[in-house]
């Protein structure tokens, strides 16, 4: 395959459902040359309720059949397989480059706030499974880390109640659950792909020397900076092309994907794919 060719390869999202949206939406602003296949397996969501094995295998299968549209780099757009499977996806698909959520967000937020206080709001199987603590005390010892568990702010994002005083109320009834200290953080880790849509709430509920950190745009300037890196940025004149494939639910994943996306989608816009 010659250099052109290469470069015109997508890039491949995954995800357990449509949150990693975000992450792709975040993806298409930092490189809209980009050409993109994004996989939903919305048959088997959630990932967080599943084992370890189980989450391994079914994020073998999926980005398997990534894998069989030619991409050029796999991003794990799911925390939950981003803190189980990485590895083992990593060595399933050697040599293509694989980048999760969980590192670049750890990174930029202790790039922002070195031995800082860190507070990573998750759902609940991302917090239990600790990969932002680990990835956070592994880049700087002396970082303090505390992690919230809130899994209303899911079906607040899906169902668009993104900056409403609802979603406020919430996000300070979780707040209510730590110390004084722990609710006065340097960075705040959107450590859920839903989370970025809640950006506004955050910003309203935190104090305005708080750094706020998703996961979505950090991972799309790894993405980035991996693909420069390897001289594999598209380069073509137009805007790339965007395929998206769900295992089941087609017009829900329209409905609640274009609100991620920040415009409509029809149920004919969505691929539906067997694993």
């Amino acid at each position: 395959m010659n250099a052109s060719d290469a470069k015109n390869l997508p890039i491949g999202v995954f995800d357990s459902g449509v949150g990693g949206l975000t992450v792709l939406k975040a993806i298409r602003d930092e490189m809209p040359k980009e050409n993109l296949v994004y996989l939903g397996d919305t048959a088997r969501l959630p990932y967080g309720t599943k084992s370890p094995t189980s989450i391994s295998r079914y994020a073998c299968q999926a980005t398997a059949l990534l894998q069989q549209n030619d991409i050029k780099l796999l991003v794990v757009a799911c925390n939950t397989a981003s803190a189980v499977a990485l590895e083992v996806l990593r060595e399933q698909m050697a040599p293509l480059p694989v980048i999760g959520v969980v590192q670049p967000g750890a990174s930029a937020a202790v790039a922002a706030r070195p031995q800082g206080r860190h507070l990573v709001l998750a759902t609940e199987a991302t917090v239990r499974l600790g990969a932002y603590r680990s990835a956070l005390l592994d880049l700087d010892a002396d970082a303090s880390v505390t992690e919230l568990a809130c899994e209303l702010l899911v079906s607040l994002a899906e169902e668009g109640w993104n900056d409403s005083s609802i979603a406020e109320s919430i996000v300070l009834r979780y707040l209510a659950e730590l110390d004084a200290e722990s609710r006065q953080p340097d960075s705040v880790i959107l450590g859920c792909t839903h989370f970025p849509l809640l950006r506004d709430t955050f910003a309203s509920v935190f104090d305005g020397d708080v750094s706020i950190v998703d996961s979505a745009s950090t991972t799309a300037a790894a993405a980035r900076q991996l693909l420069a890196g390897s001289s594999l940025c598209n380069d073509q004149a137009g805007a790339g092309r965007l395929e998206l494939l769900a295992t089941d639910g087609a017009t829900r994943f329209a409905r609640v994907g274009g609100q991620f996306l920040g415009h409509d989608l029809s149920a004919n816009d969505v691929t539906l794919v067997d694993l």
